[in-house]
């Protein structure tokens, strides 16, 4: 038997502001015919292209300093890795951990945090040319 995700779900403090957070840095949209609005406990947000969700769900008590077991990966699409790192960073992301060119000039990777803390990194994109 085989499964498809439905969705990837995130605990967070705030499902609305994280939502919109995230909206920004993917493309996401909000779900047609149910739009997440402030102190909406679940917030789930979707591609306008692949229909891949986002579902941010409030969890009392949760604590933005626990390490989190899961993460994105994301690789630009338009713009490099460096460019796009920088957009990450305007828009409130914070570097944790550089590892560019871990692998030798032209590789590797960048991690970062939201608003929240929870990680993801940013990769190379796929059309930067390799070293």
């Amino acid at each position: 038997m085989t499964a498809r995700i439905s969705h990837v779900s995130i605990d967070c403090v705030d499902a609305h502001a994280l939502s919109e957070w995230w909206k920004q840095v993917l493309g996401f949209v909000d779900v047609d015919g149910d739009p997440n609005v402030p102190g909406d406990e679940e917030c789930t947000i979707v591609s306008p292209s692949t229909g891949e969700r986002l579902l941010f769900l409030e969890v009392p008590g949760f604590d933005t300093g626990i390490p989190k077991r899961v993460h994105l990966d994301l690789r630009p699409v338009e713009r490099s890795r460096d460019e796009e790192l920088e957009v990450l960073l305007g828009l409130g992301a914070t570097q944790v951990a550089d590892h560019r060119g871990i692998h030798g000039p032209g590789t590797g990777w960048v991690v970062l945090a939201d608003p929240e803390g929870n990680q993801f990194c940013i990769l190379r994109g796929g059309h930067e040319p390799t070293a």
